[in-house]
């Protein structure tokens, strides 16, 4: 359950910085969006505006925590598979004598 709820946080991180990435571009393509050498103009943090760059930090944050926790919700669960595995096998080598 902890790996598939980090999933769902980290996919909607996700769509939500494809979604800012449309919105920046939409909003610096406007004012010149190539340079004298017929470049694209690339936009700095420190010219942005303060709500995207708080978008872009937040789902950052937010992709990289799920990550994380997909990660260790993963390892829990197959550590607990193992350890049940384990348990499985010695309970059926253990001999059992009728009365």
């Amino acid at each position: 359950m902890r790996a598939l709820s980090g999933a769902i946080l980290t996919a909607g991180a996700l769509i939500g910085l494809g979604l800012t990435a449309i919105g920046i571009g939409q909003r610096y393509s406007f004012e010149r969006p190539f340079g004298d050498d017929g470049e694209p103009v690339l936009v700095k943090l420190s010219k942005m505006d303060r709500p995207l760059i708080f978008i872009l930090v937040f789902l950052t944050c937010a992709a990289v925590i799920g990550i994380g926790i997909t990660i260790a919700g993963l390892a829990y669960h197959h550590l607990r598979r193992d350890k049940e595995f384990v348990w499985e096998k010695e309970r059926g080598t253990v001999q059992r004598t009728s009365v």
